[in-house]
């Protein structure tokens, strides 16, 4: 099994990655649900950013740090640079604070200064809030943004045509990387016969909402 299908695998053992009925954020009813906030212990989040790791390797992103923007970004992008210490890639890394500190060292970035080629850590990409205020925050510092790291890409259209991994690819001109996508949950259905029945519902569902190849 590739590393997007032992992601799937060990989102759904956890509980990480569950299926039923579910009403997302645009209102819809969906067939499965990802909260990655449920990687919250110490051997989920070291496995976690393990996958986030080898991501990275296997896209061979051209990167010189990590950025996660606050707050699910910050602990995914401090196990990443753990993750990529240890197998040889030692990289700087940095988030940001909700308000700005006035007092102590200020401000409201905390860690190595932004510079060069700065990746975006984050867990999915929903509305492109948090990519956008983490473009904003790099650029200010006189870095660039070089890409999008996150955990699922559900391939799904926003308000338009594109999904909202598509609009940041196509605002940004920057490319964006997820561990696994829905054609990577897909399989993984398809090889359990006793999961026929979510199977056919996420088909349907993406069917209805897919984006266009």
């Amino acid at each position: 099994m590739d590393c997007s299908g032992e992601f799937i695998a060990f989102a759904v053992d956890t509980g990480v990655l569950r299926f039923g009925e579910f009403k997302t954020k645009a209102g819809r009813q969906s067939p499965y649900f990802f909260n990655a906030g449920l990687f919250n212990d110490g051997a989920s989040l070291n496995r976690l950013t393990d996958f986030y790791a080898r991501a990275i390797l296997d896209a061979g992103l051209p990167c010189d740090m990590l950025f996660g923007p606050a707050y699910k970004g910050i602990p995914l992008v401090a196990g990443t640079a753990i993750a990529l210490a240890q197998k040889g890639r030692n990289l700087p890394y940095c988030f940001n604070r909700k308000e700005a500190k006035d007092h102590g060292e200020g401000g409201t970035l905390i860690g190595a200064p932004l510079s060069g080629r700065v990746l975006i850590v984050d867990d999915v990409i929903s509305a492109g809030t948090s990519v956008r205020e983490s473009v904003e925050l790099i650029r200010g510092a006189g870095a660039a943004p070089c890409g999008v790291l996150i955990a699922l890409d559900r391939m799904e259209r926003g308000q338009g045509e594109l999904s909202a991994v598509q609009e940041v690819r196509q605002a940004y001109g920057i490319p964006v990387v997820a561990v696994a996508s829905l054609e990577d949950l897909l399989a993984y259905l398809g090889g359990r016969p006793e999961l026929a029945q979510n199977l056919q519902a996420v088909l349907r569902y993406r069917q209805q909402y897919g984006i266009k190849e």
